[in-house]
């Protein structure tokens, strides 16, 4: 039965963030969003749904490994999984502008968590900070989009129903919060039963299912060489998953990082977050090798959690 209910869980959360992505991307075009602020903000933040309300159940319901966990691995997956599949497709060419900004505010996020790591607990003040900075990181990317020659929106195509995109929006949403209610009772009745902690729980489990969004998008990106919304994808939701998911998460009700997590797992989040800054700036691509190398290393890292 908790399998069922984990795959259950797992499943609507799919769901959810497929039709809430697709609401929300209408949004974007009915508004005339450019492509890159499309694939950062909108995009981004759509497929960050599966862990902000994953993340919040989980505190709520006094399990801060499954809340933190989901974060953070999350964050790794996102790295060393995804962006790795993605350019074993595809080569992922990238705009130095949108590495120098994005790139770099996703480093500070990740080097905010580590921060965050070695206080007692994240408070609500701390977390208002955290969603006060995305606030003024949405602003910035809608009003100076970090590449110059970012694709504008095409005006000779018909814009999509502001209200059934609503509508789409509004229903992914509840699909997803069901979703995660499945998921975070199924994760702990996972971790009692089993014996494993609820932090490799949320570092494996429950980030990679709730990543599968980020996955079906920056792979189908890559495939089609839409590589600005690929990348952007990826490091928007690693800016959305510390700053508004932790932010949020804390406001809600406050969250300490456990220590298991704070010792070692953080540290991979911003190693991953370093490698793939350091891959990006050398040859301005992200080439197949270098997709190879990032999901060898993630093997290794879930190997390693298994076993330890």
């Amino acid at each position: 039965m908790t399998i069922l209910l984990l795959l259950a869980g797992l499943v609507l959360l799919l769901v959810g963030g497929e039709v809430l992505v697709r609401g929300a991307t209408a949004i974007a075009e009915r508004l005339g969003m450019p492509h890159f602020v499309v694939g950062v903000v909108v995009v981004g933040f759509g497929t960050s749904m599966p862990e902000l309300v994953t993340s919040v159940e989980a505190a709520l319901v006094g399990a801060p490994g499954i809340a933190v966990g989901n974060i953070v691995g999350s964050n790794i997956a996102n790295i060393l999984l995804i962006l790795g599949l993605s350019a074993m497709l595809a080569p992922i060419a990238v705009d130095r502008a949108v590495l120098r900004r994005d790139g770099v505010i996703a480093l500070i996020a990740a080097v905010a968590c580590l921060i965050l790591a070695a206080l007692d607990g994240i408070d609500r003040l701390t977390g208002a900070l955290l969603v006060a900075g995305l606030v003024a990181y949405i602003y910035v990317t809608i009003r100076h989009p970090a590449c110059a020659d970012c694709p504008a929106a095409d005006e000779t195509v018909a814009r999509p129903n502001i209200l059934l995109a609503l509508l789409l929006s509004g229903v992914g949403l509840v699909v997803l919060i069901w979703g995660a209610d499945l998921l975070v009772t199924a994760a702990i009745a996972l971790a009692r039963t089993s014996g494993v902690s609820e932090s490799v729980i949320g570092l494996t489990v429950v980030a990679i299912g709730t990543s599968l969004p980020e996955l079906a998008t920056s792979v189908i990106a890559a495939v089609r060489r839409q590589a600005d919304i690929a990348l952007g994808n990826i490091l928007g939701s690693n800016i959305y998953n510390v700053l508004g998911i932790l932010g949020t998460t804390a406001l809600i009700k406050p969250v300490a990082i456990p220590d298991d997590i704070a010792s070692t797992d953080v540290w991979v989040m911003v190693a991953a977050t370093l490698l793939l800054l350091v891959f990006a700036t050398t040859g301005r691509r992200i080439c197949r090798l270098e997709g190879v190398s990032f999901v060898a290393l993630y093997g290794g890292y879930i190997g390693w959690l298994t076993l330890a």
